[in-house]
């Protein structure tokens, strides 16, 4: 009989791309991105980051908060571009929004890249 190595450490389970973490802030900022073309993706993004808001590392959480709060200023300044179209100006500010929600997405790429923490996650700008 052979006896347990007692130095052996279990195998550690693989990170999914659902399990909160790292991996799985990536797929939501992806989310967001494709969300420019397919819409849904976004609201399945958001659902996946209030879903693990709260069960990572707190460097991760800052991600959580600042692509929460993407998402909800982004469909706030969405909706008043969209109202303003009547006037005309909505256009332009539509075009500012994506701009601004795309800069966001990215940096929050860039950050959780690097493993580092989004440093103002409440900011409304950048």
């Amino acid at each position: 009989m052979s006896e347990p190595n007692p130095q052996r450490t279990p195998p550690r389970k693989a990170e999914g791309w659902l399990d909160p973490g790292a991996t799985n802030i990536q797929v939501i900022y992806i989310l967001y991105l494709v969300g420019f073309v397919i819409g849904v993706s976004a609201l399945v993004g958001i659902v996946i980051a209030y879903m693990n808001r709260g069960k990572s590392d707190e460097w991760v959480e800052t991600h959580y908060t600042w692509a929460i709060r993407t998402f909800w200023i982004g469909l706030l300044f969405g909706l008043i571009s969209a109202i303003l179209m009547v006037v005309g100006i909505g256009f332009l500010l539509l075009l500012a929004t994506a701009i601004w929600a795309i800069v966001r997405i990215v940096i929050g790429l860039q950050a959780v890249s690097r493993s580092e923490p989004i440093k103002n996650p409440e900011s409304w700008v950048l």
